[in-house]
């Protein structure tokens, strides 16, 4: 299949949304190829994404959401509208721990992530080769309390050197500032244990094995500045047991962190979150 558009939008729900936006589509001569939609009925809200086929759509692509716009305004919609062959910056962030940022490169290098990774900027020296190997820059900035602000003004000013647009936290053992998330709302993705927020600490796995506990999770989500309460993407779980040692549980630990991060990675540069509130809507 080639280039397409997709909508992805959000309003207050009523009668004939999905008519007209098929309508504009079909007026056109575009093909819709896949289309998905949610109606929030706490809020009143409908949600929907839709992908059309470029090729012979009577539009050109500069002017669709110029065109789209009356019907926009008609039913109050918050949208954008992306491209497919428009390809994601994504720079990763990480710091000491590879396994999730070993198992995003593999699914970029294989093309099951489809993104751009223009660089990787740790904290540490230590993963260097890894960026090395895979023949993508690396930039270390080492980070303290006095420094804090002048680093994140420069990996601010590299990142839109860059034309960086998501920014994916691979295990980056740094709380990024307000001034630092205020620049990419809703486009810096973290992952964490789902221990939270309990087990708070340097061992949460330690703390965790001492109690007994039967089922291990990942959370992925949209740092916000509220630390680790940005809205969910994806969550999951492994079962652990009395017969799992800590090293075990650590072990299971990463399994699950670097499934999710991945999944979420995946569902954002495909265009299939939406952000609404504190929480998401996730498109198939």
């Amino acid at each position: 299949m080639g280039a397409t558009a997709i909508l992805l939008l959000s309003c207050p729900d009523q009668k004939g949304i999905v008519a007209e936006i098929a309508s504009f589509i079909y007026q056109y001569d575009g093909n819709i190829v896949h289309s998905d939609q949610h109606t929030d009925f706490e809020t009143n809200t409908f949600f929907m994404r839709i992908e059309w086929e470029l090729d012979g759509f009577r539009i050109p692509r500069e002017k669709i959401g110029q065109a789209f716009g009356f019907i926009a305004d008609k039913f109050q919609m918050d949208w954008r509208l992306v491209f497919s062959d428009e390809v994601p910056r994504v720079a990763i962030m990480v710091s000491k721990f590879d396994h999730c940022l070993y198992d995003l490169l593999l699914k970029w290098q294989s093309r099951e992530i489809l993104m751009d990774i223009p660089l990787i900027i740790s904290n540490h020296e230590d993963l260097r080769p890894v960026a090395e190997y895979y023949r993508i820059p690396f930039f270390v900035f080492p980070v303290t309390a006095e420094t804090k602000k002048e680093v994140e003004q420069e990996e601010i000013r590299l990142l839109r050197q860059h034309n960086v647009d998501t920014v994916v936290l691979a295990r980056y053992m740094q709380v990024l500032s307000s001034d630092f998330i205020r620049v990419y709302p809703n486009q810096i993705i973290n992952i964490h244990h789902s221990f939270l927020p309990a087990f708070v600490g340097a061992k949460p796995y330690h703390q965790a094995y001492a109690r007994g506990v039967k089922l291990i999770g990942a959370t992925s989500h949209y740092v916000t500045e509220e630390l680790d309460n940005g809205p969910i993407i994806v969550q999951d779980v492994i079962a652990v047991s009395h017969r799992d040692s800590v090293d075990d549980m650590i072990n299971k630990g990463k399994e699950v962190e670097k499934r999710v991060l991945s999944r979420a990675v995946k569902l954002h540069v495909e265009h299939k979150v939406l952000v609404f509130h504190n929480k998401t809507v996730v498109f198939d």
